[in-house]
Protein backbone atom coordinates (compact mmCIF):
# COMPACT_ATOMS: atom_id res chain seq x y z
CA UNK A 1 0.00 0.00 0.00
CA UNK A 2 1.36 3.48 -0.37
CA UNK A 3 2.35 5.55 2.36
CA UNK A 4 0.40 8.72 3.28
CA UNK A 5 0.70 10.94 6.54
CA UNK A 6 -2.71 11.22 7.96
CA UNK A 7 -4.00 13.21 10.97
CA UNK A 8 -4.97 11.47 14.30
CA UNK A 9 -6.61 13.45 16.74
CA UNK A 10 -5.47 12.06 20.08
CA UNK A 11 -7.94 12.60 22.92
CA UNK A 12 -7.23 13.15 26.53
CA UNK A 13 -9.05 11.39 29.91
CA UNK A 14 -10.28 8.25 29.35
CA UNK A 15 -11.66 8.90 25.73
CA UNK A 16 -7.75 8.10 24.59
CA UNK A 17 -9.38 4.77 24.31
CA UNK A 18 -10.97 5.52 21.26
CA UNK A 19 -7.11 5.76 19.39
CA UNK A 20 -5.57 2.57 21.14
CA UNK A 21 -6.71 0.64 18.11
CA UNK A 22 -5.09 2.33 15.51
CA UNK A 23 -1.89 2.46 18.07
CA UNK A 24 -1.77 -1.21 17.73
CA UNK A 25 -1.97 -0.98 14.28
CA UNK A 26 1.01 1.84 14.29
CA UNK A 27 3.02 -0.51 16.37
CA UNK A 28 2.45 -3.34 14.09
CA UNK A 29 3.24 -1.57 10.93
CA UNK A 30 -0.11 -2.32 9.21
CA UNK A 31 -1.54 1.09 8.68
CA UNK A 32 -0.83 4.21 7.00
CA UNK A 33 1.70 6.97 8.94
CA UNK A 34 0.16 9.10 11.72
CA UNK A 35 0.69 12.05 12.97
CA UNK A 36 -0.56 12.39 16.34
CA UNK A 37 -2.57 16.08 18.01
CA UNK A 38 -4.89 17.36 19.96
CA UNK A 39 -8.13 17.08 19.72
CA UNK A 40 -10.02 19.62 20.07
CA UNK A 41 -7.01 22.33 19.62
CA UNK A 42 -7.59 23.57 16.03
CA UNK A 43 -5.22 26.28 15.93
CA UNK A 44 -2.24 23.54 17.03
CA UNK A 45 -3.66 20.96 14.73
CA UNK A 46 -3.66 23.19 11.14
CA UNK A 47 -0.32 24.44 12.62
CA UNK A 48 1.26 20.28 12.72
CA UNK A 49 -0.68 19.50 9.40
CA UNK A 50 0.73 22.59 7.38
CA UNK A 51 4.18 22.15 8.97
CA UNK A 52 4.58 18.22 8.53
CA UNK A 53 2.54 18.09 5.44
CA UNK A 54 0.00 16.04 6.69
CA UNK A 55 -2.63 14.46 3.49
CA UNK A 56 1.31 14.12 1.87
CA UNK A 57 3.06 10.65 0.63
CA UNK A 58 5.33 9.63 3.27
CA UNK A 59 8.01 7.20 2.85
CA UNK A 60 7.36 3.48 3.32
CA UNK A 61 8.14 2.16 6.55
CA UNK A 62 6.90 4.87 8.36
CA UNK A 63 4.54 4.47 11.40
CA UNK A 64 4.87 7.61 13.30
CA UNK A 65 5.93 11.01 12.55
CA UNK A 66 6.12 12.79 15.82
CA UNK A 67 6.47 16.48 16.38
CA UNK A 68 9.64 17.58 18.06
CA UNK A 69 8.91 20.33 21.00
CA UNK A 70 12.31 21.84 19.98
CA UNK A 71 13.76 25.47 20.92
CA UNK A 72 12.78 26.53 17.01
CA UNK A 73 9.58 27.90 16.70
CA UNK A 74 8.61 25.80 13.25
CA UNK A 75 8.30 22.15 14.51
CA UNK A 76 10.24 19.40 12.77
CA UNK A 77 8.47 15.82 12.41
CA UNK A 78 10.91 12.24 13.87
CA UNK A 79 9.64 9.53 11.34
CA UNK A 80 9.64 6.55 13.78
CA UNK A 81 9.67 2.94 12.05
CA UNK A 82 7.56 0.20 14.28
CA UNK A 83 10.34 -1.63 14.61
CA UNK A 84 11.95 1.76 16.31
CA UNK A 85 8.65 1.72 18.61
CA UNK A 86 8.84 -2.05 19.49
CA UNK A 87 12.76 -1.93 19.90
CA UNK A 88 12.40 0.98 23.08
CA UNK A 89 9.11 -0.36 24.49
CA UNK A 90 10.72 -4.02 24.54
CA UNK A 91 14.42 -2.51 26.49
CA UNK A 92 12.31 -0.18 28.58
CA UNK A 93 10.27 -3.27 29.88
CA UNK A 94 13.55 -5.29 30.12
CA UNK A 95 15.07 -2.40 32.20
CA UNK A 96 12.70 -2.02 34.33
CA UNK A 97 12.04 -5.62 35.16
CA UNK A 98 9.10 -7.11 33.04
CA UNK A 99 5.99 -6.00 31.24
CA UNK A 100 3.41 -4.02 33.58
CA UNK A 101 0.19 -2.06 33.24
CA UNK A 102 0.92 1.93 32.78
CA UNK A 103 -0.50 4.80 34.09
CA UNK A 104 -0.51 7.82 31.74
CA UNK A 105 -0.23 10.68 33.52
CA UNK A 106 1.24 12.99 30.03
CA UNK A 107 -0.26 14.98 27.16
CA UNK A 108 -0.74 12.25 24.66
CA UNK A 109 0.41 13.72 21.66
CA UNK A 110 4.36 14.22 22.58
CA UNK A 111 6.46 10.97 22.49
CA UNK A 112 6.45 10.32 26.21
CA UNK A 113 2.26 9.98 26.63
CA UNK A 114 2.64 8.20 23.22
CA UNK A 115 5.00 5.80 24.56
CA UNK A 116 3.05 5.00 28.17
CA UNK A 117 0.34 3.75 25.75
CA UNK A 118 2.66 2.06 23.39
CA UNK A 119 4.24 0.05 25.80
CA UNK A 120 0.34 -0.77 27.79
CA UNK A 121 -0.05 -2.46 23.78
CA UNK A 122 3.02 -4.26 24.00
CA UNK A 123 2.12 -5.47 27.72
CA UNK A 124 -1.12 -6.45 26.83
CA UNK A 125 -2.78 -4.04 29.40
CA UNK A 126 -5.03 -1.18 28.61
CA UNK A 127 -3.50 2.12 30.53
CA UNK A 128 -5.32 3.94 33.68
CA UNK A 129 -5.37 7.42 32.53
CA UNK A 130 -5.20 10.44 34.45
CA UNK A 131 -6.49 13.02 32.68
CA UNK A 132 -4.31 16.46 32.68
CA UNK A 133 -6.06 18.23 30.44
CA UNK A 134 -6.68 21.25 32.71
CA UNK A 135 -3.32 20.79 34.74
CA UNK A 136 -2.20 17.73 36.87
CA UNK A 137 -3.45 17.04 39.73
CA UNK A 138 -1.49 15.11 42.35
CA UNK A 139 -4.83 14.73 44.59
CA UNK A 140 -5.92 11.68 41.75
CA UNK A 141 -2.75 9.93 41.35
CA UNK A 142 -3.66 7.80 44.41
CA UNK A 143 -6.97 6.44 43.18
CA UNK A 144 -5.63 6.30 39.98
CA UNK A 145 -2.50 4.06 41.12
CA UNK A 146 -4.77 2.02 43.20
CA UNK A 147 -6.66 1.14 39.63
CA UNK A 148 -3.72 -0.11 38.17
CA UNK A 149 -3.22 -4.38 37.99
CA UNK A 150 -0.35 -5.39 38.98
CA UNK A 151 1.50 -7.68 39.13
CA UNK A 152 3.67 -4.71 37.83
CA UNK A 153 3.05 -1.23 37.57
CA UNK A 154 4.37 2.25 36.32
CA UNK A 155 4.32 5.30 35.23
CA UNK A 156 6.01 8.21 34.26
CA UNK A 157 6.63 11.71 34.87
CA UNK A 158 7.70 15.13 34.14
CA UNK A 159 9.83 17.25 37.15
CA UNK A 160 7.37 19.59 37.63
CA UNK A 161 4.63 16.62 38.30
CA UNK A 162 6.92 15.27 40.65
CA UNK A 163 7.74 18.49 42.22
CA UNK A 164 3.71 18.50 42.94
CA UNK A 165 3.22 15.08 44.02
CA UNK A 166 6.08 15.25 46.85
CA UNK A 167 3.99 17.79 48.80
CA UNK A 168 1.31 15.78 49.01
CA UNK A 169 1.46 12.39 51.58
CA UNK A 170 -1.11 10.23 50.25
CA UNK A 171 0.67 10.97 46.43
CA UNK A 172 3.53 10.32 47.53
CA UNK A 173 2.50 7.09 49.53
CA UNK A 174 0.98 5.87 46.06
CA UNK A 175 3.99 5.92 43.73
CA UNK A 176 6.00 4.21 46.01
CA UNK A 177 4.13 1.13 45.41
CA UNK A 178 4.57 1.41 41.48
CA UNK A 179 7.26 -0.42 40.56
CA UNK A 180 9.33 2.55 38.49
CA UNK A 181 8.54 6.17 38.07
CA UNK A 182 10.20 7.18 34.69
CA UNK A 183 10.93 11.09 35.02
CA UNK A 184 11.76 12.95 31.94
CA UNK A 185 11.08 15.58 29.74
CA UNK A 186 13.45 17.88 31.29
CA UNK A 187 16.60 18.20 33.82
CA UNK A 188 16.18 16.57 37.20
CA UNK A 189 17.43 18.57 39.91
CA UNK A 190 19.51 16.91 43.02
CA UNK A 191 16.95 17.54 45.57
CA UNK A 192 14.01 16.32 43.72
CA UNK A 193 16.09 13.00 43.19
CA UNK A 194 17.12 12.66 46.52
CA UNK A 195 13.86 14.03 47.64
CA UNK A 196 12.04 11.21 45.51
CA UNK A 197 14.30 8.42 47.01
CA UNK A 198 14.12 9.45 50.90
CA UNK A 199 10.48 9.04 50.53
CA UNK A 200 11.07 5.55 48.61
CA UNK A 201 10.19 6.05 45.03
CA UNK A 202 12.03 3.75 43.04
CA UNK A 203 12.67 6.57 39.78
CA UNK A 204 14.26 5.71 36.76
CA UNK A 205 15.73 9.09 35.40
CA UNK A 206 15.37 9.16 31.77
CA UNK A 207 17.20 10.65 28.67
CA UNK A 208 16.17 10.96 25.26
CA UNK A 209 14.00 13.00 22.93
CA UNK A 210 11.11 12.30 20.01
CA UNK A 211 14.33 11.14 17.57
CA UNK A 212 14.66 8.28 19.59
CA UNK A 213 11.29 7.25 20.58
CA UNK A 214 11.75 9.24 24.13
CA UNK A 215 14.19 7.76 26.60
CA UNK A 216 16.98 5.32 25.81
CA UNK A 217 18.97 6.08 28.37
CA UNK A 218 17.84 5.41 31.91
CA UNK A 219 19.66 6.67 35.18
CA UNK A 220 22.82 7.18 32.75
CA UNK A 221 22.93 3.96 31.31
CA UNK A 222 21.60 3.33 27.98
CA UNK A 223 18.89 0.70 27.33
CA UNK A 224 19.85 -2.62 25.85
CA UNK A 225 20.27 -2.05 21.80
CA UNK A 226 20.56 1.81 22.50
CA UNK A 227 24.34 3.04 21.73
CA UNK A 228 25.91 6.55 23.29
CA UNK A 229 28.89 8.22 21.85
CA UNK A 230 30.71 11.60 22.42
CA UNK A 231 31.64 13.50 19.54
CA UNK A 232 33.36 16.66 20.41
CA UNK A 233 31.85 17.35 23.56
CA UNK A 234 28.41 16.47 21.77
CA UNK A 235 26.31 13.69 22.75
CA UNK A 236 25.39 11.53 19.87
CA UNK A 237 22.66 8.25 20.25
CA UNK A 238 22.26 5.54 17.87
CA UNK A 239 20.44 2.48 17.95
CA UNK A 240 17.23 0.23 17.01
CA UNK A 241 14.98 3.27 18.61
CA UNK A 242 16.20 5.95 16.20
CA UNK A 243 14.00 8.03 13.80
CA UNK A 244 14.79 7.53 10.04
CA UNK A 245 15.08 11.13 9.93
CA UNK A 246 13.03 14.30 10.13
CA UNK A 247 9.34 14.71 7.39
CA UNK A 248 10.73 17.10 4.71
CA UNK A 249 14.61 17.29 5.25
CA UNK A 250 16.09 15.00 3.96
CA UNK A 251 19.65 16.19 4.17
CA UNK A 252 19.52 17.28 7.78
CA UNK A 253 22.96 17.13 9.79
CA UNK A 254 21.15 15.65 12.60
CA UNK A 255 21.19 11.89 11.06
CA UNK A 256 23.98 12.46 8.66
CA UNK A 257 25.27 9.07 9.71
CA UNK A 258 22.53 6.29 9.58
CA UNK A 259 21.02 4.90 12.92
CA UNK A 260 22.32 7.81 14.83
CA UNK A 261 20.91 11.11 15.87
CA UNK A 262 23.30 13.75 16.56
CA UNK A 263 21.78 15.61 19.86
CA UNK A 264 22.36 19.65 20.71
CA UNK A 265 23.45 18.52 24.19
CA UNK A 266 26.59 18.62 25.84
CA UNK A 267 27.80 15.84 27.38
CA UNK A 268 30.38 13.14 28.64
CA UNK A 269 30.54 9.26 29.27
CA UNK A 270 32.67 8.01 32.41
CA UNK A 271 32.91 4.22 33.47
CA UNK A 272 29.95 4.11 30.99
CA UNK A 273 27.54 6.54 32.53
CA UNK A 274 25.99 9.41 30.53
CA UNK A 275 26.00 13.17 32.30
CA UNK A 276 24.49 15.59 30.51
CA UNK A 277 25.60 19.08 30.97
CA UNK A 278 23.33 21.35 28.43
CA UNK A 279 22.02 22.38 25.28
CA UNK A 280 24.83 23.68 23.43
CA UNK A 281 22.68 25.98 21.26
CA UNK A 282 21.75 27.35 24.41
CA UNK A 283 24.77 28.82 25.71
CA UNK A 284 25.14 32.03 26.84
CA UNK A 285 28.36 34.50 25.64
CA UNK A 286 28.98 36.90 28.28
CA UNK A 287 32.15 39.07 28.56
CA UNK A 288 33.77 36.96 26.15
CA UNK A 289 33.07 33.58 28.38
CA UNK A 290 30.81 30.82 27.90
CA UNK A 291 28.28 29.38 30.40
CA UNK A 292 26.06 26.50 30.05
CA UNK A 293 22.31 27.93 31.51
CA UNK A 294 21.94 23.93 33.01
CA UNK A 295 25.49 23.77 35.02
CA UNK A 296 24.45 26.99 36.76
CA UNK A 297 21.15 25.62 37.58
CA UNK A 298 22.47 22.67 38.71
CA UNK A 299 24.65 25.32 41.27
CA UNK A 300 21.68 27.16 41.90
CA UNK A 301 19.29 24.54 42.81
CA UNK A 302 21.32 23.19 45.58
CA UNK A 303 20.79 26.41 47.68
CA UNK A 304 18.32 25.67 50.18
CA UNK A 305 15.88 28.71 49.32
CA UNK A 306 15.07 27.86 45.60
CA UNK A 307 12.76 25.17 44.07
CA UNK A 308 13.21 25.57 41.12
CA UNK A 309 15.11 27.89 38.66
CA UNK A 310 15.86 29.12 34.96
CA UNK A 311 18.72 30.97 33.58
CA UNK A 312 18.79 32.76 30.48
CA UNK A 313 21.15 35.44 28.78
CA UNK A 314 19.64 38.72 27.46
CA UNK A 315 21.44 41.40 25.74
CA UNK A 316 23.79 43.68 27.10
CA UNK A 317 26.07 46.62 25.71
CA UNK A 318 28.99 45.50 27.22
CA UNK A 319 29.05 41.86 27.98
CA UNK A 320 26.99 40.88 25.12
CA UNK A 321 24.75 38.61 26.84
CA UNK A 322 24.40 38.87 30.70
CA UNK A 323 23.40 36.02 32.31
CA UNK A 324 19.71 36.25 34.84
CA UNK A 325 17.75 33.68 36.66
CA UNK A 326 14.31 33.24 37.15
CA UNK A 327 13.81 31.54 40.68
CA UNK A 328 10.51 29.77 41.90
CA UNK A 329 11.64 30.03 45.80
CA UNK A 330 11.09 27.06 48.40
CA UNK A 331 8.12 27.32 50.52
CA UNK A 332 8.74 30.32 53.17
CA UNK A 333 11.90 31.47 51.87
CA UNK A 334 12.90 34.67 49.33
CA UNK A 335 16.42 33.99 48.23
CA UNK A 336 18.07 37.27 47.28
CA UNK A 337 20.22 38.15 44.30
CA UNK A 338 23.38 38.39 46.41
CA UNK A 339 22.73 34.60 47.89
CA UNK A 340 22.36 33.41 44.55
CA UNK A 341 25.59 34.69 43.20
CA UNK A 342 27.35 34.02 46.61
CA UNK A 343 25.97 30.17 45.63
CA UNK A 344 27.31 30.34 42.60
CA UNK A 345 30.46 31.47 43.25
CA UNK A 346 31.54 28.78 45.78
CA UNK A 347 30.91 26.35 42.93
CA UNK A 348 31.57 27.95 39.70
CA UNK A 349 33.65 31.14 37.94
CA UNK A 350 31.65 34.19 39.22
CA UNK A 351 31.52 35.15 35.98
CA UNK A 352 28.57 32.14 35.64
CA UNK A 353 26.66 34.13 38.76
CA UNK A 354 23.81 35.77 37.68
CA UNK A 355 23.41 40.02 37.65
CA UNK A 356 19.84 39.58 38.01
CA UNK A 357 17.32 37.77 40.04
CA UNK A 358 13.36 37.57 39.19
CA UNK A 359 11.20 35.63 41.28
CA UNK A 360 8.11 33.49 40.01
CA UNK A 361 5.27 31.33 40.63
CA UNK A 362 6.03 28.96 38.33
CA UNK A 363 8.71 28.78 35.32
CA UNK A 364 6.44 28.83 31.82
CA UNK A 365 6.76 25.52 30.00
CA UNK A 366 6.83 24.03 26.57
CA UNK A 367 5.94 20.33 25.27
CA UNK A 368 5.26 18.30 28.01
CA UNK A 369 7.67 19.97 30.53
CA UNK A 370 10.44 22.05 29.42
CA UNK A 371 10.93 25.76 30.54
CA UNK A 372 10.47 27.98 27.73
CA UNK A 373 13.66 30.31 28.01
CA UNK A 374 11.99 32.19 25.61
CA UNK A 375 9.31 32.75 27.45
CA UNK A 376 11.84 33.26 30.43
CA UNK A 377 13.95 35.79 28.64
CA UNK A 378 10.66 38.11 28.01
CA UNK A 379 9.91 38.10 31.50
CA UNK A 380 13.15 39.91 31.76
CA UNK A 381 12.98 42.08 28.45
CA UNK A 382 9.31 44.02 29.33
Amino acid sequence: MSNTLRTLAVPSGDAVAEVLPVLREVLAGTTSAVLPVPAGDRRETARLETALASGEPIDDGVALVVATSGTTGTPKGAMLSAAALRASGTATHKRLGGAGSWLLALPTHHIAGLQVLFRGILAGLPPVVLDVADGFDPAALAPAIDAMPGPRRYTSLVPTQLVKALDDAAAVAALTRLDAVLLGGAATPVWLREKASDAGINLFRTYGMSETCGGCVYNGIALDGALVEIEDGRVVLGGPMVATGYRGLPEHPSFARQGWFRTDDGGTVTDGILTVTGRLDEAISTGGLTVVPQVVEAAILSHPDVRECAIVGVADRRLGERVVVAVVAAPGATPSLRDIRDHVAQELDSTAAPRELLLVDALPLRGPGKVDRAAVRALFEH
